[in-house]
């Protein structure tokens, strides 16, 4: 997959350098690297189809505030950029064990057993919550087909 997001004229983000799958040494490089910013999130809206609302509510800022993240006057919390790092790699990670993006988008908004029968998208919210759907996504391709 080589989605990139324009970054500027001389600088661009690429998908590739996303983990894809969560690593906690991959993740936390990133963190000191790169400059995790807007162009992230729009990353995650090509990427998928979840707009700004439901993006602000796995971040668990309100809209308002996210948006105000766009202009770029404020920059994101440490723990905010190490959210959409792992929101990231979740999305690249399922997309590639679903084989498109559509799919796992639609597995991530199906009630599911392994999730207390809630939508593996209810758990987005926390970090622990995006490990945990990223586990099922690995057991997935180990033969556990839920």
């Amino acid at each position: 997959m080589k989605a990139t997001v324009s970054k500027s004229k001389k600088t661009r983000i690429s998908l590739d350098k996303i983990p894809g799958r969560i690593s906690d040494s991959e993740i936390l490089a990133l963190l000191q690297s790169e400059d995790i910013n807007w162009e992230y999130i729009n990353l995650i809206k090509k990427m998928t189809a979840y707009k700004d609302d439901t993006i602000s509510r796995w971040l668990n800022i309100n809209v308002k505030t996210f948006r105000s993240y766009k202009s770029g006057t404020s920059k994101f919390k440490d723990n905010i950029k190490e959210h959409i790092l792992l929101l990231l790699s979740l999305i690249k990670h399922g997309i590639r064990v679903f084989g498109a993006q559509k799919e796992f988008e639609q597995w991530l908004n199906t009630p599911n057993f392994y999730f207390d029968n809630k939508p593996p998208v209810s758990f987005l919210n926390t970090v622990t919550g995006i490990r945990f759907v990223d586990d099922r996504l690995t057991g997935m391709e180990y033969g556990d087909n839920v």
